[in-house]
């Protein structure tokens, strides 16, 4: 699976999941999801998957637009949103109502956006980073 990511620049210091300020930012290679915590509707671990659904570059699911963000097969976050949000395509025509990442440590990601959700319901700031494997 590294050979496909590498071509398209995915690589370690290219992806990233940050929790942060006021914001959820997935950077993936050349691709960057951004969207307010408050359009964060929820998120939870998903997985395993396919070795299709993980190889080169982010994936669209044909069965609900989500995005996948993927490295590995073992497991991931999806995160879902109120209001679907840009990802795959620079100019916008295509939104995605949920996007799957895979990082590292899945229940952590799960917890912090959790928090995050809570933290922009009541109006305070708070950050989180976590890195692809």
């Amino acid at each position: 699976m590294r050979a496909p990511a590498l071509v398209l620049c995915v690589r370690p210091d290219t992806t990233d999941v940050a929790v942060g300020g006021n914001d959820l930012t997935i950077r993936f290679g050349r691709w960057t999801l951004e969207t307010p915590l408050t359009n964060v509707a929820g998120a939870s671990v998903t997985g395993p998957y396919s070795w299709l659904k993980v190889a080169g570059p982010p994936r669209l699911s044909l069965a609900d637009g989500g995005i996948t963000f993927a490295t590995t097969t073992r497991a991931g976050v999806c995160i879902r949103f109120h209001e679907p949000v840009r990802a795959a395509l620079p100019i916008g025509l295509l939104r995605h109502p949920a996007a799957t990442v895979t990082v590292a440590e899945t229940d952590r990601l799960v917890e912090a956006l959790q928090a995050a959700i809570g933290r922009t319901a009541n109006g305070v700031d708070g950050r989180t980073r976590g890195s692809s494997p």
